[in-house]
Formats: C-alpha cells, structure tokens, sequence
C-alpha cells in the first residue's frame, strides 16, 4: 500500500459576494478533487486544536499527524532544522521576514509582508550584509528562500509575544512590535536593520526599478527545537516530503522523511505544480509515503488575490492531484488524503482557525464508505455529515484504515 497527502495550503476560505455567495474551490474547476470526494470519505477536519493560533505549523503538524498539544514549540526551530541548523537546548530560533514598511502620518504600516516576493539571490546579499553587520555575537543570521529566512539568538530568551508579518498588512505596526522578556533587543535588532537596509544597493536596484524594497526584518514565529518522534518510530514508514517551504521540510526531518528538492518550485504562484507531482510518484516507487504541499493557494489570498487564487487551486487540480492520481495507478493499492492545511480567506488575507474539508481515499476501497459528496468544496464537504474533532487522528486512519 502507498500512502499520499496532497496539501493546497489555505485552499479553504469563505462565501464571496463576487463569486455569488460561492467560495474560491466552489467557484475553481477541480475535476480531479470532485472526483476523490465523489469516491472516497469526505468531511470536515478541525487542524487547528483550541487555544492554538492557526498558524501553517500548527496546522501541518496535525496534518502530519502530531498532536501540537504535545510537541509544538515554535515555527522556527521546524524552519531552522529544514536548513540543518542544530539548536541547543537554550538557544531560540525565529523566523524573519524581509518586509517592507512604510511611513504615514508619523506612524510605520507593513506595506508587503514578502518585500514584492523578493528574489532569493537578492535576500541573500542582504542577509549577508545583516550577520555581517548584526551578528557575529548571541545572534545569527542565516538566509532562506525568497523573503523567508531565520535568526537564531544562542542562549536567548523565549517568553515573548509576536505578530506574524501576514497578519498586518495595510496596517500600523507599532503596538505589534515584539512584546516581554527580551523584546527591547529584537526591537533594536529590527530598528537597526531598517538603517543598514535603507540604502543598500539591492534595494536602491530595486527601488529604480520600481519594485517593492526589502526595508526592515519582521522577527517572528519563536521556539526551541521540540521532541517528536519519527514516522519510522510510529508507524514503520519510510517516507518523503516535497515542498518548497522550510516550514515543511522542517517538520519532515523531525519526521525522519527525506526532503525531495524539486526543481522550479519557488513557494509561490509560479511554482513548478507538474513537477512536484512527478518527484511525488516517482518518489513512491522507493518509499511507503509522501507528503506533497504546494503553497501557492495560500499567497494568493494573503495577497488578497482572488482570481490569483482560484487559478492557483485549479493549477493544483490539473497539474497535481491529476498527474498523482495516474501515476498511483501503476504502483498499484494506495491511499490518498486531499485537504488544506487551514482556511486562508481572500478578505481577510491571514489564516482562519475553522474546519476544512477533507478527502480520504482507499483504491481498494478498505474500511471506506463515499460519503456521498457531490464535489470537493467547504459547502459539500459539510453536507456530508462527516467531522474529525481531532485533526491529527486523520493520519492514523490514512495509514491504519
């Protein structure tokens, strides 16, 4: 048996007015996923336990099938382990975004929480410059890709509250700057940041040509590395993730899975879809299981980008779940989990803690009934009846039946 999850992060999202009171997969062509949900068990998952900011690594992690009740410390020592840097048990890593800030009327509003998508080779000049300038002491910075990267404070303190960057935009900054124990050095780390950024010439290039500059970092996302058992330890499975976020691959090394680089795939809208589908399979010939995560859905709607994100689900369905769906057939009995890992609503441009709709799929049919839904969307999905309270059970009944 072979085991997929295929994850559009922030698929899920709300009624529109535009769209007729529809949501974006209502309104988007999805052949493939209407026709898993026709087929297979469909329902709706909560992956965001109570208490719990509905954040993409609370989420995956109970997509993944942990409980963050039990080992969710933070974002970034997940992003931190994709990038093969080793915490220790008192060093704190965060996660840093280049972004753009803007004054008005004497106060700072978070114009572009990605600095326009900046280009990874960019990001890197400029987080060079920063552990040039800035580190070199308790702090280190380390470059990721495009406008996501990490910052680790060895020894630091961890009892501090944040905003994510996604959650402001268009908005003031000011009373969500870091706030506790050892704020005042992540808020100078910042402030000094925007000087040595001002006139940087990647920026001032950037600038000229009338893209959004990279003028501050935004720290974020905090946490020491968390204790979790592999996938191997709980389930004797050998698997792999394909992702271009190292939030992703992060919790696949915590997993024990080996991390499967695909080339053009950016974490964005032009990531290559077709591409990741056929790593994905061609990874299944040798392994038990993969994890498949395309984020492109989820930029879209922190962009509020509607029509971008309809596109983006479609892509998903033809370029995606399609070419997986073909390729199982050659390996023989399989099992397919289908869901966002939260709800990203266009209007809202942040993620959302409600329920998503989930497809489970056995192609031999297994312990499985259809559940009768009439397409893979919120409003179907619900109709069915179908709720999993506890979302990260969900990867037990993929891999157990």
């Amino acid at each position: 048996m072979k085991y997929i999850i295929l994850l559009g992060d922030g698929m899920a999202d709300e009624p529109i007015s535009e769209l007729g009171g529809r949501t974006p997969l209502e309104a988007a062509r999805t052949p493939n996923m209407d026709a898993l949900a026709r087929a297979g068990e469909t329902g709706m998952v909560r992956t965001v336990p109570e208490g719990y900011h509905p954040g993409s690594d609370v989420a995956n992690l109970t997509v993944f099938g942990y409980d963050p009740r039990t080992c969710y410390s933070g974002r970034s020592p997940l992003e931190a382990a994709s990038m093969g840097i080793e915490l220790g048990p008192a060093d704190v890593a965060f996660r840093l975004n280049l972004v753009c800030l803007t004054p008005h009327y004497g106060k700072l509003y978070m114009e572009d929480f990605s600095a326009g998508h900046i280009s990874t080779a960019e990001a890197r000049e400029l987080i060079a410059m920063l552990e040039e300038e800035l580190g070199g002491g308790p702090f280190e910075f380390h470059a990721g890709v495009s406008y996501r990267h990490l910052m680790v404070w060895r020894g630091g303190r961890d009892r501090m509250q944040f905003t994510p960057p996604h959650d402001l935009t268009g908005q003031s900054v000011e009373k969500d700057l870091p706030r506790g124990e050892g704020a005042e050095e992540l808020i100078h780390l910042m402030t000094s940041s925007q000087l040595l950024l001002k006139n940087h010439p990647v920026n001032v290039r950037r600038e000229k040509a009338r893209q959004v500059p990279a003028n501050s970092i935004w720290l974020w996302g905090h946490g020491k590395a968390p204790r979790m058992a592999t996938l191997q330890e709980r389930y004797n499975l050998r698997g792999a993730v394909v992702a271009a976020v190292d939030l992703i691959k992060g919790i696949g090394v915590y997993a024990g899975l080996d991390i499967i680089e695909v080339p053009g795939a950016t974490g964005y809208l032009d990531t290559n879809y077709r591409g990741k589908a056929e790593y994905a399979v061609e990874a299944l010939k040798t392994r038990d299981f993969v994890y498949l995560h395309v984020e492109a859905p989820d930029e879209a709607a922190h962009g509020g980008m509607l029509d971008e994100k309809i596109r983006a689900i479609e892509n998903f369905d033809r370029e995606v779940v399609g070419p997986v769906r073909e390729g199982l057939e050659a390996l023989g009995p399989h099992r397919i989990l289908l869901q966002p890992d939260h709800a990203t609503p266009v209007r809202k441009k942040t993620h959302t803690a409600q329920p998503v709709p989930y497809v489970l799929f056995d192609s031999t049919g297994g312990n499985l009934s259809p559940s009768g839904a009439a397409g893979y969307n919120e409003a179907a999905a619900l109709r069915t009846g179908f709720k999993v309270e506890e979302g990260w059970r969900l990867f037990e009944r993929l891999i157990r039946g």
